[in-house]
């Protein structure tokens, strides 16, 4: 069965990436042009930090997420969107995952704080293990065992 591959966007504090990789499956760095510039072959998920920019009008999307978003062919394979922040920001907490969720009608799969937990990690993966089955069972591959709620 296909594992979906989880796009993200990391700052240099790498929280994001640490959550990425903790997750045992393909990720690709959208910070690597050569993966910016290109279009999954299949569905894939979102992961994106958010961040306070101190102004309410300012976008919290990160610049690297944007530009892979503006390709219609990337946002019809996106199945899902996952987002990193820092409850200290208050309303902006998870602003850009949320957003882009909304904008794209992409469920949010999961939400964490600043790198996750062992437990979030763990959450995480049993949800793109569901999310696997139910893409195979569409594709006709093998039954859905469950839905994702």
């Amino acid at each position: 069965m296909r594992q979906t591959p989880i796009y993200f966007y990391s700052s240099k504090s790498g929280m994001a990436r640490q959550f990425a990789l903790a997750l045992k499956r393909p990720v690709f760095d959208l910070t690597d042009r050569a993966v910016r510039t290109s279009v999954p072959d299949g569905p894939w998920v979102l992961l994106t930090p958010s961040y306070k920019t101190g102004n309410a009008d300012n976008d919290t999307v990160p610049e690297p997420v944007k530009r892979f978003l503006r390709d219609p062919a990337v946002r019809r394979k996106m199945v899902g969107i996952m987002g990193s922040g820092n409850r200290n920001f208050g309303a902006h907490y998870q602003a850009a995952a949320r957003q882009i969720a909304n904008i794209s009608g992409r469920p949010m799969l999961f939400e964490f704080e600043l790198q996750g937990t062992q437990w979030d990690v763990e959450d995480a993966r049993a949800i793109l293990e569901e999310l696997d089955r139910q893409l195979a069972h569409a594709h006709g591959e093998e039954p859905a065992k469950q839905s994702i709620a």
